[in-house]
């Protein structure tokens, strides 16, 4: 396990060489030993600009399931899997949000993974499909396995895994909210009692 100054330090050179200019935005809560760790696709615009995770429309769903299950993003870690906001150009001209690429993905894994090591969360909920099947190649899509426990494997480590809808999936498709909220409940559920 590294240090933050070197996490830090390669951060910058992958920035650099595939994203000179741009802003990476890194996590922010609890960095030691939080409880969990919510990782994301990217930022998007909002979170570009402030520099801090999931503070745009999707940061306000989180926050509402946040407080249902009684926790506060100072006690917990939030990241996102590719540490830059990935754009094109909608059919407006306007600079929009994408899905990361799987060869942005591939860039950010190994600083997601020593992330992940060095925060040391008591167990991962990733949101959507992009933080999943990058520490989970092998399972489903989120729609086939959100709510349910899987191990993600880290240079050896076992550490306990949920997959939940991305909060903004809830926006564009409301009918999720309902197995939004069962899943947060199996969250909560873990953190009032462990395994």
């Amino acid at each position: 396990m590294g240090s933050w100054e070197t996490w830090q330090a390669e951060l910058d050179a992958l920035m650099g060489e595939h994203f000179p200019g741009r802003r990476a935005v890194v996590g922010a809560g609890q960095r030691v030993h939080p409880p969990l760790m919510f990782i994301g696709e990217a930022p998007g615009g909002q979170e570009e600009a402030q520099g801090t995770p999931f503070v745009g429309q999707a940061g306000q769903q989180l926050q509402g399931f946040l407080d249902a299950v009684g926790l506060k993003r100072e006690e917990i870690w939030i990241s996102n899997t590719v540490k830059v906001r990935p754009t094109r150009i909608s059919p407006s001209g306007s600079v929009a949000n994408r899905t990361p690429t799987p060869q942005e993905v591939e860039w950010f894994l190994s600083l997601l993974q020593q992330e992940i090591l060095m925060v040391h969360p008591g167990f991962l909920v990733t949101l959507g499909n992009v933080p999943l099947h990058a520490l989970d190649p092998e399972a489903p899509t989120i729609g086939g396995c959100h709510g349910t426990w899987r191990k993600a494997v880290i240079h050896g480590i076992p550490i306990p895994m949920i997959p939940l809808y991305h909060p903004a999936s809830l926006i564009y498709r409301p009918v999720l909210r309902e197995a939004y909220q069962q899943d947060m409940m199996r969250v909560k559920e873990r953190l009032l009692h462990g395994e």
